[in-house]
């Protein structure tokens, strides 16, 4: 077996599996030792297994790793304080890729070889669209951290579930008020050729067109592509805003080429933190960047009045002010998604444990346990900030924050509110049989 498909498995408790079922004899002075975590024994002491597609190779990776990090983080912090329904939770870990054909293989061998109770995980749009078949017809949960609208859309399926990060649709209309009144009117786009930069094709010009903004380009840029001097003649010479969102290994050849193409002048830019995600900021060849502002979904730099939650949760990660590794600072996070899988897995443990979750057999009642979830307040459980989630579409609404690069560091100058991204929803999951 390779790299490529060997699965990993975390079981992160505060003591081991056997020495927490001990006997019941000696349960009441083990009970007050220190660091001794009480697995109720009501129903199973089988762990709850839990299916982290994750992108540890492919255009993915960068991703993948601080998702794994932060779900690393996550679980045994869920398991320090108990586990879910009393029961220990463990991640069962297999590399799609970043594949869409090896995504949905991945998901059958979730169900079929490791028997775990979800899957959990991925990000890049193209691989949920590939999975959430097969999900579907194994009747899988399926806890996506993708932000595409593709969930909200209802083009997936019931078993298909986003409650832990906000979707592009509802990114862009937080955002597009801010920018035509703070940046500019008149604005190009050049994002990514498939779904997630699609969505922001699709939704960010209309967004602009409210505020009496304009798309006047929109340039797509294939995902594997590795240089873009010869995409960026495309832009109007008219063009007072350039909004990018590029992902990749090569989003720091992106942003370099871009400021050699306009040698210090040029539009004013708008991007996505995807085109920085894991990226220092201060890398030569990026001085450019200073004053121009980027979307975020939870802040890489941690900023002034930042709550007890979010610093919790930063230290439990382990990143530093800088939204870097505390064990390496070139090692720079993606700070801006990878809080999702946090807080999805604790909707996942909220979800289980309203639908009194046992087994498989419980599937169809945790979705409708997710289902019925409406909101999530600010706390140690959802440090990002307050989220509302509709049921119907699967999908969370939350704030965005607005950066400025100043002095080679991302500081917030807007916060939106969770009703900027709010939209009408298009589809009811609820409606579909389990």
């Amino acid at each position: 077996m390779n790299d490529r498909t060997k699965p990993s498995s975390l079981l992160m408790t505060g003591i081991s599996r056997r020495g927490a079922l001990k006997g019941l004899g000696a349960a009441a002075a083990l009970g007050t030792a220190p660091g001794f975590v009480r697995y109720a024994q009501s129903q199973s002491s089988e762990p709850i297994r839990i299916g982290f597609q994750a992108h540890r190779t492919g255009i993915g990776a960068a991703y993948g790793r601080w998702y794994e990090r932060t779900t690393a983080a996550a679980i045994k912090r869920i398991n320090d304080a108990g586990g879910i329904n009393g029961r220990p939770v463990e991640i069962i870990t297999e590399d799609d890729g970043t594949d869409a054909a090896r995504g949905a293989e991945v998901v059958e061998k979730f169900a079929n070889q490791h028997k775990t109770d979800i899957v959990y995980g991925t990000l890049f749009s193209h691989v949920v669209v590939g999975s959430a078949p097969a999900a579907g017809e194994l009747k899988m949960p399926y806890y996506v951290v993708s932000e595409g609208y593709h969930v909200a859309s209802g083009k997936m399926n019931r078993y298909v579930l986003q409650p832990g990060i906000t979707d592009v649709r509802a990114q862009c209309r937080s955002v597009a008020p801010w920018i035509t009144s703070n940046v500019g009117k008149k604005i190009t786009m050049i994002y990514p050729d498939y779904a997630f930069g699609h969505d922001h094709r699709d939704f960010f010009g209309p967004a602009a067109a409210e505020q009496g903004g304009e798309v006047i380009a929109q340039i797509p840029i294939p995902p594997t592509e590795s240089s873009f001097t010869r995409y960026l003649p495309q832009i109007p010479s008219d063009t007072d805003v350039i909004y990018h969102v590029m992902v990749g290994p090569a989003v720091l050849t992106f942003v370099k080429e871009l400021g050699e193409f306009y040698g210090g002048s040029g539009p004013k830019l708008f991007g996505f933190i995807d085109s920085l995600e894991a990226v220092d900021i201060n890398s030569p060849g990026l001085e450019f960047l200073e004053g121009s502002h980027f979307w975020e979904g939870m802040p890489r730099y941690l900023q002034d009045g930042a709550s007890e939650h979010e610093k919790a949760y930063r230290e439990a990660v382990g990143l530093d002010e800088n939204g870097a590794s505390v064990n390496d600072a070139k090692d720079v996070s993606t700070a801006a998604h990878m809080f999702g899988c946090w807080e999805t897995l604790y909707i996942i443990k909220a979800a289980m444990e309203a639908a009194g979750y046992r087994g498989p057999e419980d599937r169809a009642k945790l979705v409708e346990a997710t289902e019925a979830m409406t909101e999530f307040p600010e706390g140690a459980e959802h440090p990002q900030g307050a989220k509302v989630f509709d049921g119907k579409v699967h999908q969370v609404f939350g704030s965005q924050n607005i950066s400025v690069v100043e002095n080679g560091r991302l500081n917030v100058v807007h916060r939106t509110s969770i009703e900027d991204g709010r939209y009408e929803p298009e589809a009811d999951y609820t409606t579909q049989p389990l």
